[in-house]
Parts: C-alpha cells; sequence; structure tokens
C-alpha cells in the first residue's frame, strides 16, 4: 500500500464514523477515494505539501553550497571548448606535474563542455554582439611554498579559494591545492548555457571558505555490500557538495567485507560472499586515491566491542553466551576479559592504521549490549577480580581505554560515539566526540563541548529515515551551534556528517536515496548561518540536483518541474 493510501486510512478510521471505518478494514484506497468528501482530499493536499515553491531564478545562480561572498555582475562572457584553457599561472607554486591538479583541471574542463566541447561553437546572439567577450583561460594560482601535491587531505587543510572572472583571463586564487578543488567546482557552477547553447559565464568575484572543518558522509557497506563503482560515484557527488569526509562504515554485525591481510579470516568467514564481497587492499587504495584526488579524506570505522557479530573468524574474541550453567551457542559482544583479545587488537590495528592513512580512525563504541556479559561466568569473575561490581559500563570504559590505547601507539587519533563519553570512560583530550542521539541532542553537544572535547553532529542527519515530502528543508534549517555554551565551547563543534545506514539501502538506491538530501547538509556545514532562505535554495537546490544529474548522479528530484538537458537527447 502507498503512503498516500496508509495516511488516507489512518485519517478514515480516526473519525469513528462506521462508513470510514469498514473502508479502512477493507483496504481499498480506490473506493476510499471514490467516497472521500473532496473537502478531504483538500485536506490532505494540505497537510502533505507544505511547501509550494516559488517560481524564477535565485540571483545566485545554480551555485551549492553558497559562498561566503559573491558578487555577479550582468557583464556576460561566452566560452567555447575549442579556445577555453584551465591552466596554472606563472606564479603558481604548483605547476603542470602537481598530478592532483592536473587531473581537476581535466575533469572540470569536461564537466563544464562535455565530451564534444572540440565540435561545440559559440552561436546566436551572445557570440556575435559586442557587448560580450570570450573567456578564454582560468589561471590556477597556489600562493603557498607547499601546494600539498602528494599530500592526503587532513582536518586542518585550508579550503579557502578567491575567484575572479573578468574578460579574456579568470583567475582562482588558493593557499593549496585543497582549495583550489573548491575554487573548481565553483568556476564550474557558474558556467550555463543559453538558449543558444552559448556556454556562458557572468562577470563575478568570489570569496569563500568553510564555516565547518569537518563535513561528512557516513556509508554503511556491511548491511549491504557497495560495489566499488558506487563508492566512487558517491566520492564524486561528494565533491560537488563539497564534502570532505568519507566516513567508511565498513564493518558491522551483518557482514566483515574489509579483507585484512593479517587477518584474512576476518572477510573469509565474515562476509557475505569471501570472493566477490569484500574490498581488497587494493580497492580501499584506489577509494583513498579517489577520494584525495577529490579533497576528500577516508576515515575508516571499526565499531566495536558491539557491533561485531560478522568478526567470528577469529577464534576466543567474541563472548560465549549462557543461559544458566550451559552456553547458548551464540555469542556477545567481544570478549573484554582475555589478554587475547587485546593482542588480536593491537595487531588489526596497526594494520589498519597503515593502509588508512588519516590522521583519524572511528573505533564506535555505540550500542553495547551487557546481557551476554552478564550472562557468561569467566566474565563475572573478571569483573569482581577488577572491583567493578556489577557495572558493566566499568567494564565496557576498561575495554574501550585499552583500544584506546592501542591506537594512540599506532600513532593515530580517534572518533567515537556518544556513548563512550556518556559512560565515563577515560578519553584524552584530543578525541572527537560524535553526536548522534537526536533526543537531548543540545544537551548533549552542552555537556561533551563543556568537558573540552571536540565535536562533530550526526544526530539531526540520519537520511536513512525517509518522510514524504521535501524533507531536505529540515535538514538546511538545522543550526549546529544552537545549544546553550560559550563561545570557546562552540568553537569545538568542528562540523558534521549526513548517515546513510544501509538497511534498506544498497547499490540500487543509494545515489536517489542520499543526492539531493545530503545537499542540504552540505550548505548547512559549509556555508554561513545567514544562509536560511529557503525560497532561494529551493532555486539554487534544483539547478544544482539538474547538474549532478547531468554528471551522472541519480539524484532524486526535488519537487514537480524538469531538467533543461532533457531535451538535449
Amino acid at each position: 500500500m502507498t503512503v498516500r493510501a496508509r495516511r488516507l486510512l489512518k485519517r478514515s478510521a480516526s473519525r469513528q464514523c462506521p462508513v470510514w471505518q469498514a473502508m479502512a478494514n477493507l483496504g481499498s484506497l480506490v473506493v476510499l477515494l471514490l467516497l472521500r468528501p473532496a473537502s478531504a482530499l483538500s485536506d490532505w493536499a494540505e497537510d502533505d505539501l507544505v511547501y509550494q515553491p516559488e517560481e524564477g531564478d535565485s540571483p545566485s545562480g545554480s551555485l551549492w553550497p553558497l559562498p561566503k561572498s559573491l558578487h555577479i555582475s550582468p557583464e556576460l562572457y561566452w566560452l567555447s571548448g575549442r579556445t577555453f584553457q584551465i591552466v596554472h599561472s606563472p606564479s603558481s607554486t604548483a605547476a603542470v606535474g602537481c598530478s592532483l591538479l592536473d587531473n581537476a583541471f581535466r575533469r572540470y574542463f569536461y564537466y563544464i563542455f562535455g565530451s564534444n566541447a572540440a565540435s561545440r561553437r559559440p552561436q546566436g546572439p551572445a557570440a556575435s554582439q559586442g557587448h560580450t567577450g570570450e573567456l578564454r583561460h582560468l589561471q590556477v594560482t597556489i600562493t603557498a611554498s607547499d601546494p600539498e601535491c602528494n599530500q592526503h587531505p587532513s582536518i586542518t587543510s585550508n579550503e579557502a579559494y578567491e575567484i575572479s572572472v573578468t574578460q579574456p583571463v579568470a583567475t582562482l586564487k588558493s593557499e593549496n591545492v585543497w582549495g583550489a578543488l573548491r575554487g573548481l567546482e565553483t568556476f564550474s557552477q557558474l558556467v550555463y548555457e543559453d538558449e543558444y547553447e552559448t556556454i556562458l559565464i557572468n562577470k563575478t568575484e568570489i570569496v569563500d571558505a568553510p564555516r565547518f572543518a569537518h563535513r561528512g558522509i557516513l556509508l554503511d557497506t556491511s548491511r549491504h555490500y557497495l560495489p566499488l563503482k558506487v563508492i566512487l560515484e558517491t566520492l564524486d557527488a561528494m565533491s560537488f557538495n563539497k564534502f570532505n569526509v568519507f566516513h567508511w562504515h565498513i564493518v558491522d554485525d551483518p557482514s566483515f567485507p574489509y579483507q585484512s591481510i593479517t587477518f584474512p579470516e576476518l572477510s573469509a568467514q565474515g562476509a557475505f560472499h569471501p570472493v566477490t564481497h569484500i574490498y581488497t587492499l587494493a580497492d580501499v587504495k584506489m577509494v583513498i586515491e579517489y577520494a584525495r584526488e577529490r579533497g576528500i579524506r577516508v576515515v575508516p570505522e571499526f565499531d566495536s566491542p558491539g557491533h561485531t557479530q560478522s568478526w567470528k573468524g577469529i577464534k576466543n574474541l567474541l563472548t560465549p553466551c549462557y543461559s544458566g550453567a550451559k552456553t547458548t551457542g551464540t555469542f556477545g559482544p567481544i570478549n573484554p576479559s582475555l589478554n587475547t583479545t587485546y593482542d588480536f587488537l593491537n595487531q588489526f590495528f596497526k594494520e589498519v592504521s597503515l593502509v588508512f592513512p588519516d590522521n583519524y580512525i572511528h573505533l564506535g563504541g555505540d550500542e553495547v549490549n551487557f546481557e551476554c556479559w552478564k550472562s557468561n561466568p569467566a566474565v563475572t569473575q573478571f569483573m569482581q577480580k577488577q572491583g567493578f561490581g556489577s557495572d558493566y559500563r566499568k567494564l565496557e570504559s576498561f575495554y574501550i581505554q585499552n583500544v584506546l590505547d592501542i591506537v594512540t601507539a599506532n600513532m593515530k587519533g580517534y572518533m567515537v560515539w556518544q556513548e563512550v563519553f556518556d559512560n565515563g570512560a577515560k578519553i584524552k583530550p584530543d578525541t572527537i566526540v560524535e553526536v548522534w542521539m537526536e533526543k537531548n541532542m543540545k544537551a548533549e553537544l552542552s555537556k561533551v563541548t563543556l568537558a573540552g572535547f571536540t565535536t562533530i553532529l550526526a544526530a539531526p542527519w540520519y537520511l536513512d529515515y525517509i518522510a514524504y515530502g521535501q524533507d531536505w528543508q529540515k535538514y538546511h534549517q538545522v543550526e549546529p551551534l544552537r545549544f546553550n555554551g560559550t563561545a570557546a565551547q562552540k568553537k569545538l563543534v568542528i562540523g558534521g556528517e549526513a548517515c546513510l545506514w544501509g538497511e534498506f539501502v544498497d547499490a540500487t538506491n543509494l545515489a536517489s536515496r542520499l543526492w539531493p538530501r545530503a545537499s542540504a547538509v552540505g550548505e548547512r556545514l559549509w556555508s554561513s548561518e545567514e544562509t536560511t532562505d529557503i525560497n532561494d535554495a529551493y532555486k539554487r537546490l534544483t539547478k544544482h540536483r539538474c547538474r549532478m544529474v547531468r554528471r551522472g548522479i541519480s539524484a532524486q528530484p526535488l519537487y514537480i518541474g524538469y531538467c533543461d538537458h532533457e531535451y538535449k537527447g
């Protein structure tokens, strides 16, 4: 039954009219629509169609996310795929051979002109009228002595840039390659076609930088295996929306697709299929490099001690559950009472630290069920020996603190879900705490930042929860710093993440479920706090969504309408 049918039946039943009740029980949407009064259908329409978009264009064109400072003039220039070039400026510290920028220049040239760039000539009035000139170059200048061409992005990477579009040469200036990547995306969004298919750009001045340093997308590859193609496509879409962190929730209870070099039995016994549904070392390196070239960090998450049912390939790692004096044949979280547990974790995280170059690993720590630990006599004995009494949060903290020490010894920082903080684990001052529980979210942000911990916010942006209508608006209207706290506390909130958990998401629907809903989160985390005009956002996002579709991302529509490129075959 459709969402509309369920809503109609629910409302009809609530009226307590026997006729409507009987029809609801029959579940017949057709009969219901025929007999329900017109006024009731009108009520339904008003309830579901909350937002009626305004027609017209935004003065900011199709820019997404909105830059910090923007001035667009009516003066117009045209571009030709035969003559236009994106080049390093003579004064840039980066030059030909900086492969990250060289590849980006080619990529954005293609986004602007498409595959038939050489055959496209300016035509129509814009090509002949004297008041418009040709824009022939975009010169990119990197100012820092080290442009960071061969480095990986980090939490401290500078993504600021400036764009000046004047004829015949536009300029893009940034401190390093990361700002240049963001500027190239913005420049490509300034370009548009008129009704004659002439490629145009307005005289423009932009000064831009992100509001928050951490702007992430979480993908879950355990509940459904996501092919590499889907992950790479998502990284492309992330770059279109200026996200800079791929939070790779790579393993969980359902499956263990990460193929460990040190412990291959983990994926051999834990993956959905030990050959087809795994990520090899080569696969992981491909994702990391593809992300790097788009200015995106890859932060892997290996959640424990809970969410580890797929870790069954390691003998004696999981806790045997008991019913009375007998084992049940089932297993609970990782067993924190054995030395062999920490020997394994030390070797495993040493490998992970070498494979993933980012400075951080996400260690999870959420939703640990204590029942199996409580049933196990060996764990109970260990609790008594440690003086934990019957407080299993202390046992969890004991485990977490050991894991944190292991990760620290491997020269990595770590991120954790909020339960690690809530349960009193002794975490180091540089720990990043991720707040994911929407209930009491503001109070949690206040508590975590008051304790001095860096924080990222995920709670209002769980995109696996879907609703009829334009739910992107509620994501766009979130204000991450709207909680009780000092200015110093609010500086500890370094960003947030849009999370797409995989219970009902696989390769067939990921892109349409994620985009453009995540785009709203992207603007909230990049643009200024004052960027709150929903009407203007709708106009820009509608065009941005069409641009993503044109670039190969199956983003769902915002509302009624069409994309211009649909009529060009």
